[in-house]
């Protein structure tokens, strides 16, 4: 026991020290998509099943059964992610639909992928976005 809390703690510092020279954490998901989270003020907490990540942008909640790596780069873009998963949690559902209405209601962008929202590809997030999550929510396209 002991030594596990010394290697967690070691892992701890290592990420802490890694944090101060890269400017973004990624995590590539076992479904293939990778979610990015700016370095700057960044904390990691986690518990038996999941990765809380709070940084200056806000916090997100990952499942660990949905991490299939983490590091960290200089790099924000080339990101891959889930067309439809507004609340990057690694699924299209009913709550992508609720983060999107939110944002576009009260613009609180701090804890949605914007890229993941504009799911018609018209360079816009808006209303039209809505319902083509919900159409594709309802009819598995």
């Amino acid at each position: 026991m002991k030594k596990t809390i010394i290697l967690m703690l070691i892992a701890l510092v290592a990420i802490c020290a890694s944090a101060e020279t890269y400017s973004y954490l990624k995590f590539t998901k076992t479904n293939g998509s990778t979610v990015t989270y700016s370095a700057e003020g960044l904390k990691l907490t986690y518990d038996n099943t999941n990765v809380t990540v709070t940084n200056v942008d806000g916090t997100a909640t990952i499942a660990l059964a949905d991490v299939q790596d983490m590091y960290f780069s200089n790099e924000a873009g080339g990101s891959e992610f889930l067309p439809g998963d507004v609340d990057m949690d690694g699924s299209v559902n009913i709550a992508d639909v609720t983060a999107l209405i939110d944002y576009l209601l009260n613009g609180n962008g701090s804890s949605i992928n914007v890229a993941a929202a504009d799911i018609n590809n018209d360079g816009e997030v808006n209303i039209s976005d809505v319902t083509t999550l919900i159409d594709k929510l309802l009819t598995g396209n």
